[in-house]
């Protein structure tokens, strides 16, 4: 959905600049020959309303033309930037006039968006006066007006507006997504594991950068209240893990942690998505959207907590564990004392 930019709104000096005024109807019954004057209509209630008085005094005329054409040119996609001059005195009724003139037409305003100042209190009361709107002029769903808020936003940003509470209903990201302020690159590599059959390892002084060698296979293990225990890899001609049976998840390289898990539920993660007759057909971009959000619901909240989360396990197999360790020690040289 596109909308307007404050370059948008300021550009304009007045109504007298909009020269096509006409409007037809949704269904295409009719046509409002003067639009203009049914918004500057609009306006006049809401500045005579006896429950919206005091709320505002005369609005900026030029953010209502910018808005009046912006609705002439998109009557079904009128999600205005409410925020160029001042958002509860000028802004919010310039919007709530081009909507409702475009609700009299049997169109619905998309909403607003705000993109500077204290977003959780201007979202308040800009639902405040939706709300307010709805009841003195019975328009129904009104109040339900979608509230959306830019401004550089970021994870801690949302965070800290999620407590304070708010009524934004969706979050306009843009530098923070494309940028990757938080990690301006992906912390990981391939690693060889296997060629021609050989399963390989990598050794380092630093254990979290040793590979796990050979082809594996990953099954995520439900637990009774249906959130995910761990990731188990095993060898790729392992049996896979069955529910109701015990079985012995070992930390890769850590001999002392362990535990026997008795899974309620089994999901094999790997997928060959690799083009050739075996591969698995590429799920849209909503269908991978739906299944990430499905597995982060079956997250513990310790494991999704902003501060301090506990690590979540990834184990190996028994066996894998005692492969990983045989093939370190005959890779390794052996040193020798003098």
């Amino acid at each position: 959905m596109w909308n307007d930019s404050h370059a948008f709104v300021s550009s304009f000096m007045g109504v007298d600049e909009i020269l096509d005024k006409t409007l037809c109807s949704c269904d295409g019954s009719s046509i409002c020959k003067d639009f203009v004057s049914l918004v500057q209509s609009w306006l006049s209630k809401i500045q005579g309303s006896e429950s919206l008085h005091g709320a505002f005094g005369e609005t900026n005329q030029s953010e209502l033309a910018a808005f009046t054409s912006y609705a002439l040119a998109m009557p079904n996609n009128f999600l205005a930037l409410v925020d160029t001059y001042d958002v509860m005195k000028s802004g919010i009724p310039n919007f709530c006039a081009v909507a409702l003139a475009l609700n009299q037409l049997g169109y619905k305003a998309a909403g607003i968006r705000l993109d500077s100042g204290d977003l959780a209190y201007l979202s308040t009361v800009a639902r405040k006066f939706f709300d307010a709107i709805e009841k003195e002029f019975g328009i129904l769903g009104f109040g339900n007006m979608i509230i959306t808020a830019s401004n550089d936003l970021n994870e801690e940003t949302i965070d800290a507006l999620n407590k304070q509470g708010h009524e934004v209903d969706a979050f306009g990201i843009g530098t923070h997504l494309v940028t990757c302020y938080a990690q301006a690159a992906l912390g990981c590599v391939f690693k060889l594991v296997e060629i021609n059959g050989q399963p390989r390892i990598k050794l380092s002084e630093d254990v979290s950068k040793v590979s796990i060698p050979c082809k594996k296979r990953c099954y995520r293990l439900y637990g009774k209240e249906g959130y995910a225990l761990l990731d188990l890899m095993t060898g790729e001609n392992e049996p896979p893990p069955k529910v109701g049976e015990r079985i012995l998840c070992r930390h890769p390289f850590n001999e002392s942690k362990r535990a026997y898990v008795v899974p309620q539920r089994v999901e094999e993660l790997l997928k060959c998505f690799w083009p050739g007759n075996k591969g698995e057909e590429l799920p849209t971009l909503q269908t991978s959207r739906r299944q990430c959000m499905k597995h982060l619901d079956q997250m513990r909240r310790d494991h999704m907590r902003r501060l301090n989360p506990t690590p979540y396990k990834v184990s190996v197999s028994a066996k894998l564990y005692d492969f990983i360790h045989f093939l370190w020690l005959n890779e390794a040289p052996v040193g020798e004392l003098e």
